[in-house]
């Protein structure tokens, strides 16, 4: 079998429109299976824990709670009452407490393990300065995806006890705050939905003029979407998978779904026009568009593989989740959409927009004329063009070199949530640490007298530390060789101050506290968690960004049997990428705009946010690429006339690009529209990113470069001419 029989997504297409009611059906099922499978088993397939698989410090602390305290980590709350008028040591202040506290023991052990209150122990660090506030820390039972489901009874008895007294009764904690976070990626989630599939409607009528042209990708978009979350909740079953795994399927489905189809939809009007049957032109457009939808889908899979080197579960699954709904929406392109147009024929220009029908048709000479002289102009002036956009594009970049990655957490929340409001108030009158503390397993005999002597030695050197707080607390296993030390640590768990807690910790007053006695000591809990995270974060970007260059670069010398193309395209999407990255430190660190665009001003970008930028827009940038210059491929492979071919490809592509480039900008701002600031950044990211791609790099950079280098692009050294041609003009060819 021929190469070219193998890979012909022509024939794949006239075959799939040759028998339509199969395919669909086989479509149809598949998606009919995939919501069984969601509506069962999607509730279960996701959490909001994350694991590490180069176990880390904090990673094995869990694992020996797990092993030899027979408990998962701790999960705290912090219950606040507060009063304007009463202060603790009033008797109505009491009994409010007291009765509180009933009712959270009523909830049984299943829901709070224990909890303590300044009633029972006249400890001060429970009172605020003022006396109007007190706190109950509450241990909360079993794991964190437990504790979050049983946090809402918590907070049933809270807000009813509040109603009833007047007073104000809050919880703040991992569970409470998580449980929260769920509720406001569900809410931001709808929210891009109906801001963007709307607008990514009336650009598709505005390039196509028609309503069934119109609606084909949005409806292929969902079937792709759907499916993937299927296949999500069932890979889930064996493998954690993040809960924000569903907005990275939505956003990446109706991004990449949508415009695959689009360039589908199109080519084959196209190839109708130009007056080929039904077929010929399925077949066509298969030949073509379909084929660089394969190799731009396959370019994005393989930057987004560049997550799964990074060996955490919250990258797996992102990445994981992306991949799955990209791979769906390539084969729903290539068999589900040509099965979809067999039956529609030429029906696919019926329910005209007359208006907007007329003026796109009569638009369309003249828009030809717009992107001639746009690239004519550009390759007039190529040396100004290069320049002009470099230097614009590497001043942004720039600011990358300030960016400072952690995570926001609680902090980032609306002030409208509880769990944002009880966090304000205790990191003003208390200590956030209570929630979550360091927690130190020391392991060997701990009843030995040189290991104690070194955890008092420990707890004397923390207490001469401002940022770890109140009284260490003590847990020792039944066979005595390991004891568990909490440790309070004022701050957020993924601040600076906690974070550089740890750090102190395991490098300076463990070392001095353990040197010399037969026993080791770890650090784990909340903010050892968030430092590892950091810190792997922040050690496999380089090797991620490597990882996708390098597969990019392959996979574009063989699309385009060139050296010179793939090395310029990758230094463009640098460029945008960078650029990108620029504008998120500007916008978040600097607050410069953020207001105008609705935005928080955070301290920080989410630790994951650089990496599954660079691994998305890599992909999707090369979108544009592979398609604008496959047109100039396939226009130079017949005429050998390099001005002409870039003008040509430039010309013949630049509306639907642009329409499928607003789409993108479209769905991503939707997602940036919501209130959380992790998918702020990442939707402001790539709304801009793809912006910048789709403007200054295709209409200015690459034909001005692509001028100066003339037949060059197309320079392959001899030895490297024996790799297969998968151009994508046409169908697969060998060079001789």
């Amino acid at each position: 079998m021929t190469p070219e029989s193998r890979l012909s997504t022509g024939r794949l297409a006239r075959a799939c429109a040759g028998r339509p009611w199969l395919i669909i059906g086989i479509w149809m099922v598949i998606a009919i299976l995939s919501v069984v499978g969601i509506s069962r088993l999607l509730a279960g397939a996701l959490t909001n824990e994350f694991t590490f698989s180069r176990n880390p410090e904090s990673q094995q602390v869990r694992d020996l709670i797990s092993q030899r305290l027979h408990s998962p980590e701790k999960i705290d709350e912090v219950v606040i009452i507060s009063s304007r008028q009463a202060t603790v040591d009033s008797p109505q202040f009491l009994n409010v407490v007291k009765k509180l506290g009933q009712d959270i023991i009523n909830l049984g052990p299943g829901v709070v393990s224990g909890g303590i209150s300044y009633y029972q122990t006249h400890n001060q660090a429970l009172v605020s300065a003022d006396r109007h506030t007190t706190i109950i820390p509450l241990a909360m039972t079993g794991s964190l995806s437990t504790a979050e489901k049983n946090v809402e009874k918590l907070q049933s008895v809270l807000n009813r006890n509040a109603r009833e007294s007047g007073y104000r009764i809050l919880t703040t904690g991992t569970a409470s705050s998580n449980n929260d976070f769920n509720h406001l990626s569900e809410t931001d989630l709808r929210k891009a939905e109906l801001l963007g599939i709307p607008i990514a409607l009336v650009i598709l009528v505005l390039v196509f003029g028609t309503l069934i042209a119109a609606s084909l990708p949005l409806i292929l978009a969902g079937f792709s979407i759907i499916i993937a979350i299927g296949i999500t909740a069932l890979i889930g079953q064996k493998f954690e998978m993040s809960f924000f795994v569903v907005n990275m399927i939505t956003m990446m489905g109706m991004a990449v779904g949508i415009d695959y189809s689009l360039f589908v939809v199109s080519r084959y009007r196209e190839e109708l026009i130009r007056g080929r049957d039904r077929l010929a032109a399925i077949e066509a457009a298969g030949g073509t568009a379909s084929r660089a939808v394969l190799f731009s889908g396959m370019t994005v899979i393989l930057a987004l593989a560049g997550m799964l080197i990074v060996p955490m579960s919250i990258f797996y699954s992102l990445a994981a989740g992306a991949m799955f709904v990209v791979a769906v929406s390539v084969l729903a392109a290539l068999t589900l959409l040509p099965a979809v147009l067999g039956l529609l024929g030429g029906r696919i220009n019926s329910l005209r927009i007359p208006l907007i029908h007329r003026y796109q048709a009569g638009r369309e000479a003249e828009q030809g004329r717009f992107w001639d002289w746009v690239t004519r102009t550009v390759m007039r002036h190529p040396i100004v063009s290069v320049v002009a956009p470099v230097c614009l594009l590497a001043i942004s970049s720039m600011l990358y070199f300030q960016i400072k990655t952690g995570a926001n957490g609680v902090a980032a929340l609306p002030n409208s949530f509880s769990s944002k409001q009880g966090y304000q108030i205790l990191t003003r009158e208390f200590s956030f640490g209570l929630t979550s503390p360091a927690e130190v397993a020391v392991t060997g005999n701990v009843n030995s007298r040189p290991v104690k002597d070194s955890i008092a030695k420990l707890e004397k050197e923390v207490k001469k530390d401002s940022v770890f707080y109140g009284t260490p607390s003590t847990q020792t296993d039944a066979a005595g060789d390991m004891e568990l030390i909490s440790l309070p640590v004022s701050g957020a768990p993924e601040s600076p101050e906690a974070t550089g807690a740890i750090s102190r910790l395991r490098q300076t007053y463990i070392p001095e506290a353990f040197r010399g006695v037969n026993a080791r000591a770890l650090v784990g809990g909340l903010p050892a968690y968030d430092l590892d995270y950091f810190n792997i974060t922040n050690d496999y970007r380089p090797i991620v960004f490597a990882f996708v260059l390098g597969l990019s670069f392959v996979l574009l010398m063989l699309v385009f049997h060139s050296l010179v193309v793939p090395l310029k395209a990758v230094l463009m999407n640098l460029l945008s990428v960078g650029a990108a990255y620029g504008l998120i430190v500007l916008v978040f660190q600097k607050g410069i705009g953020a207001s105008l665009f609705g935005f928080q001003k955070v301290d920080v970008v989410e630790a994951w946010v650089p990496l599954f930028l660079f691994s998305v827009l890599f992909g999707l940038s090369m979108d544009y690429h592979v398609f604008l210059l496959g047109r100039i491929r396939e226009h130079y492979v017949q005429t050998r006339d390099n001005s002409a071919s870039v003008a040509t490809g430039l010309k013949s592509t630049g509306r639907i690009i642009t329409g499928a480039a607003l789409i993108m900008v479209a769905v991503f701002s939707g997602f940036a529209s919501g209130q959380l600031v992790m998918f702020q950044q990442m939707g402001f990211g790539l709304a801009v990113a793809i912006l910048l791609d789709a403007t200054i790099v295709r209409s200015v950079l690459v034909p001005a470069a692509m001028k100066l280098l003339g037949d060059k692009n197309w320079y392959l050294p001899r030895w490297l001419r024996w790799l297969p041609d998968f151009h994508i003009g046409g169908e697969i060819k060998k060079n001789p």
